[in-house]
């Protein structure tokens, strides 16, 4: 548990576009990461997590009372992946 930051080029096993989740990450988000989701790719994922196989997206266009997008969670494999393709 001493580790709890990721490198510049390993994705978390969990990542939150959200900044007030506790799996929000400014420094992986300013890198393009982009989903791939049961071998399509997204691109209006809030929140994904490996190990449990699941995304949460928008449901539509519905709002909680406090503005936010209401999301579904949605299972199945998960491949997080930077798109600027960074060599290292």
């Amino acid at each position: 548990m001493s580790e709890t930051k990721t490198t510049a080029n390993e994705l978390p096993d969990r990542l939150s576009v959200d900044p007030k989740s506790p799996y929000y990450n400014a420094e992986i988000l300013t890198r393009d990461v982009g989903i791939r989701f049961k071998g399509v790719e997204k691109t209006n994922v809030e929140e994904y997590c490996v190990s449990e196989g699941w995304i949460r997206v928008p449901a539509g266009n519905a709002k909680d009372r406090y503005g936010n997008p209401l999301t579904i969670k949605v299972h199945g494999p998960v491949e997080p992946y930077f798109r600027d393709k960074e060599s290292s």
